[in-house]
């Protein structure tokens, strides 16, 4: 199959208006074969935008900005600082399904520590992008590494995939998990303190 050029007049970075990106919810409503026209559908374009700016509002937030703040007052603390079981909802970049997990983020801290919002706050940001989970999970430690320079940073990303669920081989409840170790993580000791730690109840 031929593919299909693109309709848009648009430069390629040039974000459409509102009503194109309603417009696009509509010929994807005709395309499946639902009336758009019926009492249900009527407002739903206008839903679906709304709903996308929020679920892929990560695009519109920096993490070098929320992990812009450190603190270096720690009393000589420099053990694992570890977040666990950050609930998150992404979407997958190839079928725009959802991504449904959990990540577990740690750090040895050198001489400051992160507020611990803000490591949520940057899984939030990266969940509310299309993404692999592989990527995801770099761009997690990368990010904490780079803000705040630690002594290792370690990351663990466990999720279901709609796209093997709803479609395709449709096989439900199965997990992906991805780590992503840097710095001291990448001693096989600490990673099983850390993997320790998560499973800890």
């Amino acid at each position: 199959m031929d593919a299909i050029a693109p309709t848009s007049t648009h430069p390629s970075d040039e974000k459409p208006s509102r009503a194109e990106a309603e417009a696009a919810v509509l010929t994807l409503l005709k395309w499946i074969g639902d009336d758009p026209a019926r009492e249900g559908l009527t407002d739903t374009p206008a839903r679906v935008v709304k709903a996308y700016e929020e679920m892929f509002g990560g695009y519109d937030s920096d993490p070098a900005d929320i992990l812009g703040r450190t603190f270096e007052e720690v009393a000589g603390y420099d053990d694992i600082v570890l977040v666990k079981d950050i609930a998150f909802h992404s979407h997958c970049e190839h079928h725009m399904v959802p991504i449904i997990g959990k990540a577990h983020v740690a750090y040895l801290p050198r001489d400051r520590v992160l507020g611990l919002s803000k490591i949520v706050r940057v899984v939030d940001i990266f969940a509310r992008r299309l993404q692999t989970q592989e990527t995801m999970t770099a761009q997690i430690a990368t990010s904490i590494d780079d803000a705040l320079a630690p002594r290792g940073v370690a990351v663990m990303v466990e999720a279901e995939h709609m796209c093997m669920a709803m479609r395709g081989i449709r096989k439900h409840g199965s997990t992906t998990i991805t780590t992503r170790f840097t710095g001291a993580f990448d001693d096989p000791a600490w990673q099983n303190r850390f993997t320790d730690l998560i499973r800890t109840r």
